[in-house]
């Protein structure tokens, strides 16, 4: 009989399922648990090698005749934004984004049920209910934060949190060497205010801020309408078959 240490990860193989982002296609997936006190320390390592995290899962594509997952980073030294990102950051001058515990809010809910319908109304998470969400938000054991954007109040220039209606979330885990977007989603109702965009123009700087050399944005599916615009943040790094690999455009 083969023992094993609690330490030790084991990955499981999920079944073939329709594949969210490329009609026509499969996907499976690898994964393992992100439990105990190494949790963080896997953590770091799994996502150096592609892996992403959902609550206490450590997950990454592992489908056998396709390889248009691909994940990607950005390099918050050197990125530059383009024209259309600095006009994004003007337009949203007056929002503050305040990094707090993730605890999840029914105020947070309800814009995360409003940004499902409108943008994921047939995808895997539509019929996610109130308490899935705070699973989703509390289940983890490694360093997670919540960053919620609201506009400015009267008092931000002193406690540095808006006082407005709540535009957008996203819950980002710290890595020894960058910030891990895990899951970011915003109130339809600002679309036109490019809040996705500039949650991650805020987390680059952020980051820079906190002295970490990236910003890690997930999987980049260059066919698919969906993630296509991860590919836009640049110069980033792409994880290939020969390792991460710079892109300047």
């Amino acid at each position: 009989m083969t023992h094993h240490s609690r330490d030790t990860p084991q990955f499981y193989l999920t079944a073939p399922s329709p594949c969210p982002y490329l009609p026509g296609k499969e996907e499976r997936k690898v994964f393992t648990h992100l439990v105990g006190e190494r949790a963080s320390d896997l953590n770091d390592l799994l996502t150096h090698g592609g892996f992403r995290r959902s609550q206490s899962i450590a997950y990454r594509p592992a489908c056998e005749a396709c390889r248009a997952c691909v994940s990607v980073r950005v390099v918050v030294d050197d990125f530059r934004p383009a024209r259309t990102m600095r006009r994004v950051r003007a337009a949203n001058a007056d929002v503050i984004g305040e990094m707090r515990v993730p605890v999840p809010t029914s105020e947070q809910y309800s814009v995360f049920r409003s940004y499902l319908d409108d943008r994921h109304f047939d995808g895997g998470m539509a019929d996610m209910t109130v308490l899935d969400y705070a699973m989703m938000v509390e289940d983890s054991h490694v360093e997670t934060k919540l960053v919620e954007y609201r506009t400015q109040g009267p008092d931000s220039r002193i406690n540095g949190r808006g006082a407005g209606a709540l535009l957008g979330v996203a819950l980002t885990d710290v890595l020894s060497d960058g910030l891990s977007m895990v899951y970011s989603f915003y109130d339809p109702e600002y679309r036109r205010r490019s809040v996705g965009t500039f949650m991650i123009l805020d987390h680059i700087a952020r980051a820079r801020r906190m002295g970490l050399a990236y910003v890690y944005l997930g999987y980049w599916v260059r066919d698919s309408r969906k993630m296509d615009y991860k590919g836009h943040f640049l110069p980033q790094e792409r994880l290939l078959a020969e390792g991460w690999t710079r892109f300047e455009s």
